[in-house]
């Protein structure tokens, strides 16, 4: 199988495994931890396009899990959290993996946080080094081994 099609198959398992703890992924920590996530693999590289900015949002926006909250608020959040990590990405990182951490006193939560950096990271089909890298860091803020996320 072809590195693409197993960087959308991954993507598309974990939206699924999402869906399924939907009703279980309503807490504050949570919602907090996602969109930090979703900030930090949109940065990632680094920098922040447009049409990257825009695309995250949009996922964010539509996705299942995240229908919990609503939306202006996870924009907001989202917004928020890429402000810090544009700003200045070493200090601003810190910062975010700390709302990331928020998750991990429920392993339910945490899991699907980084799940969401997985599906996040691969929306675009390129689910890259970069984007590996800080969920990986995410894993270890939540005390998650990466291995288990294929990391």
């Amino acid at each position: 199988m072809a590195l693409w099609d197993r960087i959308k198959d991954s993507a598309t398992q974990m939206q699924t495994q999402l869906t399924a703890k939907k009703n279980d992924l309503k807490s504050g920590a949570f919602r907090d931890a996602s969109m930090a996530m979703c900030a930090l693999v949109a940065a990632a590289d680094g920098t922040v396009d447009p049409s990257e900015r825009q695309r995250v949002a949009q996922l964010i926006a539509t996705n299942e899990v995240l229908q919990n909250f609503p939306a202006d608020d996870l924009r907001r959040r989202f917004e928020d959290n890429l402000n810090k990590l544009t700003a200045d990405f070493a200090f601003g990182k810190v910062s975010v993996l700390q709302e990331i951490a928020k998750a991990k006193k429920k392993p339910a939560e945490a899991r699907a946080v980084v799940q969401i950096g997985i599906v996040i990271g691969g929306a675009d089909g390129d689910f890259d080094k970069t984007e590996q890298a800080v969920v990986r860091e995410a894993c270890y803020a939540l005390d998650l081994p990466p291995h288990e996320f294929d990391l």
